[in-house]
């Protein structure tokens, strides 16, 4: 495995949630589920991440920019296979393609009451990946980690809801919200992190007003087809 994997799964062997979030997992009830945060490289010591957007005419998380993921089906064996599942169905990822290195501690999100398991791997036969469903996603991507470390792409934003978080503005994409807070704090975990000072707040839309929760700047800037 390429040498950039250290210090993040050594660092990763010991996360606990503090280190994601303030939010407390709760002892029982939530709903269980897993997202893929799955780095590869398409240049030697370059990696990236694979994210994706979901469509913006979705319930819930419309416009959003994801880890591929979702709820845990009964036939799942465990968190990884879950990420795994949801990954082909979402993307067309070839689960023989990714190696799994480490399960995350569980995060909690109140709003939708899911339990979710970050699940780390290591896509080590990256192969073409595309929505496999336009009515759930709407834009694949593989977001290089230099721009996302670079501080020119880093801001906050603050929801109607009064809640602020760190974002990215990469590629054309707005990645906000638990997303985000994943991607930064394994950016810390790994060493990555560029000194960076917050500017101007983003207020994101009101997601209760038409297209409000999708903002402007999360719109596609490349095809809608991955390559390796």
């Amino acid at each position: 495995m390429p040498g950039w994997w250290e210090p993040l799964l050594t660092r990763a062997a010991s996360a606990r949630t503090e280190d994601f979030t303030s939010l407390r997992t709760p002892a029982s009830g939530g709903r269980a589920s897993a997202v893929l945060v799955l780095l590869g490289e398409e240049r030697p010591g370059e990696p990236d991440l694979l994210v994706l957007q979901r469509a913006a005419t979705m319930r819930n998380h419309a416009g959003q920019a994801a880890f591929p993921g979702g709820a845990a089906d009964p036939e799942d064996r465990d968190a990884a296979d879950t990420a795994l599942r949801e990954a082909r169905e979402e993307v067309g990822l070839d689960p023989a393609s990714a190696t799994v290195l480490a399960t995350l501690p569980d995060l909690y999100i109140p709003v939708s009451r899911f339990v979710v398991t970050p699940v780390l791997a290591w896509w080590h036969a990256p192969h073409p990946v595309r929505p496999m469903d336009r009515a759930e996603v709407a834009h694949v991507a593989r977001l290089p980690v230099a721009e996302l470390v670079d501080p020119a792409n880093r801001i906050r934003v603050r929801h109607p809801s009064g809640w602020v978080g760190p974002a990215f503005q990469v590629r054309g994409m707005l990645v906000w919200g638990f997303t985000a807070g994943v991607i930064s704090a394994l950016l810390d975990m790994a060493g990555w992190t560029r000194p960076w000072r917050p500017g101007p707040m983003m207020e994101l839309p009101d997601p209760l007003l038409p297209h409000g929760s999708v903002p402007a700047s999360s719109a596609p800037a490349t095809s809608d087809e991955v390559v390796s």
